[in-house]
């Protein structure tokens, strides 16, 4: 079942209520005593509801987990929708200027520190979670696949795995590099990394900088599952079909 209730971000959004979905097991009440890992992935509304969907299609985040079992929570929350770009602010640790964007200030970190110590406190406190490091992933798309290559680097004392699906490199890769070579990553994190052949085209020296990312992940130490999807494109439906690579990653 898919639990949703609101809450609010004071730090970027004041009092402005935004949903949190939590995937929770069919199985999860009838073992009242057993506790689960947790996965956190960002754009929540797009996961398991095409009603809730920004552009109609879900990933079917909920169909794919009820058929297989998976002994998982799953934690979304919805996106900022503000018209002023807020989704890309809260969504990059990197400030940029872009086309037709604009400048786009960096509040990427005042998300994670939102996640690590608001969210995911209270996720622990009203779930059975497993709440250490080890049993805590997550996971995005785009700019969420920014945000969770982010997370793994920068937060890693929270989280021993992510899903970096299509993420968003074009934004600052020099930023991204020297991240990677000054972050430190605790031995045995691991990373699922991909990009769509039919998406490498979209901005300008995609697969160089996917490569040279790879390359820097695995000189860390990182134990990365990197891929070009054949046929991938930057939609919902594209990644929906990559499930069962990440999740097979995260909980390998």
């Amino acid at each position: 079942m898919v639990d949703k209730w609101s809450i609010t971000i004071p730090e970027l959004t004041g009092g402005e209520e935004r949903g949190v979905y939590v995937y929770l097991p069919d199985f999860y009440e009838d073992e009242p005593d057993k506790r689960y890992g947790v996965l956190y992935m960002f754009d929540g509304h797009n996961l398991f509801f095409d009603a809730d969907a920004t552009y109609g299609k879900c990933w079917g985040m909920k169909e794919y987990m009820d058929y297989t079992g998976t002994p998982l929570i799953i934690v979304g929350v919805e996106c900022n929708h503000s018209p002023d770009h807020g989704r890309l602010k809260e969504y990059t640790p990197f400030s940029f200027s872009e086309p037709p964007f604009g400048e786009i200030e960096a509040k990427g970190k005042i998300t994670m520190d939102w996640y690590v110590h608001t969210l995911k406190e209270i996720i622990d406190r009203r779930y059975r979670t497993l709440p250490d490091r080890k049993h805590t992933f997550i996971a995005g798309s785009s700019m969420g696949g920014l945000m969770s290559l982010y997370a793994l680097l920068e937060y890693s004392r929270y989280f021993s795995r992510a899903a970096a699906l299509s993420p968003s490199l074009w934004v600052s890769p020099k930023g991204l590099s020297r991240l990677i070579e000054e972050a430190d990553i605790p031995e045995g994190c691991v990373l699922y990394m991909d990009y769509g052949e039919k998406e490498l085209s979209n901005h300008k020296d995609a697969l160089h900088d996917f490569g040279q990312i790879a390359a820097k992940l695995l000189e860390k130490g990182v134990l990365l599952n990197c891929r070009i999807v054949p046929g991938g494109t930057h939609c919902e439906a594209s990644w929906e079909r990559q499930i069962p690579f990440f999740m097979e990653t995260l909980l390998y």
